[in-house]
């Protein structure tokens, strides 16, 4: 590996482009320390302070991972990049429902770049909103409950316009920033900013853990259950079902075209890290309805903290597993579509061996795709499950923001940036026929 990384850096051009990634997610970095005009970040950095602080809640405690830490601080990057996740999301599921979105992706690259556009806008309009709903949970002392000095000191309509304008601004520099690595750097660079966010938390993560009773001993049981995930991540990720695909041979003026033999590889996990994205956000909703209710919380309130809004809660832990089975086979269907793949094998004279083709394939298709989501649905299950039961056991806090989710980001990221590093040096190694 080190050899590898030595190769990378030998090769002018490669390591131009990993340089810039650097310098790009070092820029990204910075701005997540630059505060918002109109933030008092000396009151900020008092009521993050564990003393002063009786406990963020642990929705705002994941953002803030995604975020890699701006969030709680207010900065100019304090929405991170999840509002052009939202969007990105959004724009996918909208083409099951909106035709034009549909026939855009079908056109090809002049219609993706429709839809990039497009989800460019939906971004800002996200951001406005989602900007505005954190400066007034951060002025109701929502971040940080049981603080007493106001992180917005200003509550003027000016001030308060400036803050969203430059957190809507910031996220739009995010957006460009991932857009230039993706398109100059290495690597997705979406991707590569949320891997940088996640990867800053570590030192804060493990410090938690050192600190707590048996300190020791905890580190070293998260660290080996942290491992063995993801060696089962990198396994699970790297598999998948190769069905065969048979390609007839056919006459083209006078040469001979076809008789070549294929597969069609659908992975294990096709959803990727989007049902558990989509299913912690929909259980944050509890607990950011729990946030709300105050001091004077009724009985309905109580009992949806102590049992929905409570990581370690059997209805939570419950919940959570069904959601990410439900949105892995919900997203899988969205992304793969056994009638498209079926009609194209049949357009070019394909056909799957023992399987006629055209409706017959669609259908083996389409039960390959259900088993197949059903053991994926699963092992995203028990991933993001892990490392919350290991807390419980453990007794540490369940509001650690670290969980599977991170580590399928890490590993998932990790192993595609290498790919294309190593299919690079692959094209620049190869000395081909003639030397």
């Amino acid at each position: 590996m080190l050899s590898g990384f030595l190769s990378a850096f030998r090769t002018p051009d490669l390591r131009n482009k990993l340089l810039f990634t650097l310098g790009i997610l070092a820029i990204y970095r910075l701005g997540v320390s630059i505060p918002t005009p109109g933030v008092d970040y000396s009151a900020v950095q008092y009521c993050a302070a564990p003393v002063n602080n009786t406990g963020t809640n642990a929705a705002f405690e994941v953002l803030n991972l995604f975020s890699g830490g701006a969030l709680l601080q207010l900065s100019i990057f304090a929405l991170g990049i999840m509002p052009y996740i939202t969007a990105s999301i959004m724009v996918q599921l909208l083409r099951v429902l909106i035709p034009r979105f549909e026939a855009l992706y079908k056109e090809g690259q002049e219609g993706q770049a429709k839809l990039t556009q497009y989800t460019r806008y939906i971004t800002v309009g996200f951001a406005a909103l989602q900007s505005a709903s954190y400066i007034t949970m951060a002025r109701n002392n929502v971040f940080f409950p049981g603080c007493e000095l106001p992180v917005v000191p200003d509550d003027s309509w000016y001030t308060i316009a400036t803050m969203v304008l430059t957190m809507t601004a910031g996220t739009v520099l995010i957006m460009w920033l991932g857009e230039r690595i993706t398109e100059r750097g290495v690597g997705n660079g979406m991707s590569l900013l949320i891997f940088t966010s996640i990867a800053a938390s570590f030192p804060g993560v493990a410090s938690a853990i050192w600190n707590s009773s048996n300190g020791v001993s905890n580190s070293i049981i998260v660290g080996i259950i942290v491992l063995l995930v993801i060696a089962a991540v990198v396994f699970v990720e790297q598999s998948q079902r190769r069905i065969p695909v048979q390609y007839a041979k056919r006459m083209v003026g006078r040469r001979m075209l076809g008789g070549s033999s294929t597969y069609i590889p659908i992975k294990i996990n096709m959803a990727g890290i989007i049902p558990v994205i989509f299913a912690s956000s929909l259980l944050m909703l509890p607990q950011v309805i729990v946030q709300f209710t105050g001091d004077d919380a009724g009985d309905w309130a109580l009992w949806l903290r102590d049992n929905v809004a409570n990581p370690a809660s059997p209805i939570n832990i419950s919940l959570y597993v069904l959601l990410i089975i439900f949105f892995a086979y919900f997203y899988t269907a969205i992304t793969f579509n056994p009638n498209d793949v079926a009609d194209n094998m049949k357009k070019y004279g394909g056909f799957i061996p023992g399987i006629r083709p055209g409706q017959p394939t669609a259908d083996f298709l389409s039960y390959v795709l259900s088993r197949i989501t059903a053991a994926g649905s699963l092992y995203l299950a028990a991933v993001a499950l892990i490392p919350t039961i290991t807390f419980v056991v453990l007794g540490l806090s369940t509001s650690i923001p670290f969980g599977g989710a991170s580590i399928l980001i890490l590993v998932g990221v990790g192993l595609d940036t290498v790919k294309r590093i190593q299919s690079q040096l692959e094209q620049r190694n190869y000395e081909g026929f003639l030397k």
